[in-house]
């Protein structure tokens, strides 16, 4: 696969989490997330993208998102399960992803906030359509989608070079 071959990077914020009385690692998805998980994975399958890998968290909630997420989608992807993803920022984030190997064009990230957020904006040198404006306006609530596309290898994945083509939130 070329370096010059479009690659798009999805990112994912877990559903809603419960609050029980435990480590926040080992929260488990509220009732809204176990409805909210399996409609990200609709709007994913819609999307037509054929993952090639996904990189999870090892926190309790996104791999319950992922695991109610992924069964909407016709083909399930190789999934890490990596734990520099939880609590990571925006930095740290990309600094896995450069990690990637160059053989995946498509990659689903299922992280946490503020991270995810705040990686979807800076990697987002441009936007099409309303995707931005959307995402500025909402936010990144749970279970929210930003879709990005860059030119380039992995390890040259940085601030400012990929564009935000679609932004989706549960009851947007």
């Amino acid at each position: 696969m070329s370096v010059d071959t479009p690659r798009r990077l999805v990112l994912l914020r877990h559903a809603k989490a419960d609050w029980p009385q435990i480590a926040d690692h080992e929260r488990p998805l509220a009732e809204r997330g176990r409805k909210d998980a399996p409609a990200a994975g609709r709007r994913l399958a819609e999307s037509a993208i054929a993952f090639d890998l996904a990189v999870c968290s090892t926190a309790a909630r996104t791999r319950e998102t992922w695991k109610l997420a992924v069964g909407e989608l016709p083909q399930r992807p190789k999934t890490v399960y990596e734990e520099r993803v939880y609590e990571a920022s925006p930095g740290e984030l990309i600094a896995v992803l450069n990690e990637t190997p160059d053989d995946v064009a498509d990659l689903l990230l299922i992280g946490h906030n503020p991270g995810v957020h705040g990686l979807a904006d800076v990697l987002a040198g441009s936007t099409e359509g309303d995707a931005g404006v959307r995402m500025e306006r909402r936010g990144f609530p749970t279970s929210a989608l930003a879709m990005l596309t860059f030119k380039g290898s992995w390890k040259s994945l940085e601030p400012g070079v990929a564009t935000l083509f679609d932004y989706w939130a549960p009851n947007e």
